[in-house]
């Protein structure tokens, strides 16, 4: 699990997701109850998989020596809430941030959003000031599960950046390229049009549907 995780975090510096030591990746063993995730502060061209904290669900360190990701606990409500998901991203990529900063959730405009999802991309609503002063990322978590729903595999955390999952931390990776593109995409578009109408709903459910419907056929 923890050569998953590691393969998986090196993989968002190659695909242009993270600046300096920014964005983590995490795994789960739903067996074993324990998450793997990324060290807090580690640079990625420095990583080992000894470097791979693993924590259980309620976030205790139990094995590894560095501190785990500061992202922990909002990767856990995740986990908690969602049996499926068994990998989690989180970024700071440029595209995508630039919408949650905007607050705005980004609008279903063509047929690369409607591969990674079948509605807009949701936007978490704003944190109260006890929940900052609290328990700030547990809050970020419990935001994003309220934003979402079971068919969801991403979304932004308002102000903040873009948290994507899957079934592995390879697939969260693939979640997480997906909506970078889909939100440069988004961007463009309404700067030409700002106007630009909603892909047809026959058009979106189709695209979806071919790649995560029961009857896919998107793919070998």
């Amino acid at each position: 699990m923890r050569e998953a995780v590691l393969a998986a975090n090196l993989a968002l510096p190659a695909h242009g997701l993270v600046t300096l030591t920014w964005g983590n990746v995490s795994g789960i063993d739903r067996e074993r109850g324990l998450v793997a995730i990324k060290p807090s502060g580690v640079p990625y061209e420095s990583m080992t998989a000894e470097d791979i904290v693993l924590v259980d669900l309620d976030g205790s360190v139990v094995g590894g020596e560095r501190r785990p990701s500061t992202d922990t606990p909002t990767h856990l409500e995740l986990y908690r809430a969602r049996e499926w998901i068994g990998g989690i991203v989180h970024t700071h990529s440029t595209w995508a941030t630039a919408w949650a900063q905007a607050e705005r959730e980004i609008p279903l405009l063509g047929t690369t959003h409607a591969d990674l999802s079948a509605r807009p991309i949701p936007l978490t609503r704003p944190l109260t000031e006890a929940e900052v002063e609290e328990d700030y990322e547990g809050a970020t978590g419990r935001a994003l599960v309220q934003a979402t729903t079971e068919h969801d595999c991403c979304a932004l955390v308002r102000g903040h950046g873009p948290f994507a999952w899957g079934a592995s931390p390879a697939a969260a990776v693939e979640a997480a390229v997906t909506l970078e593109q889909v939100a440069r995409l988004a961007l463009l578009t309404t700067a030409l049009a700002p106007d630009a109408p909603s892909l047809a709903d026959a058009i979106r459910r189709k695209h979806f549907e071919r790649k995560h419907g029961r009857n896919a056929y998107y793919g070998q």
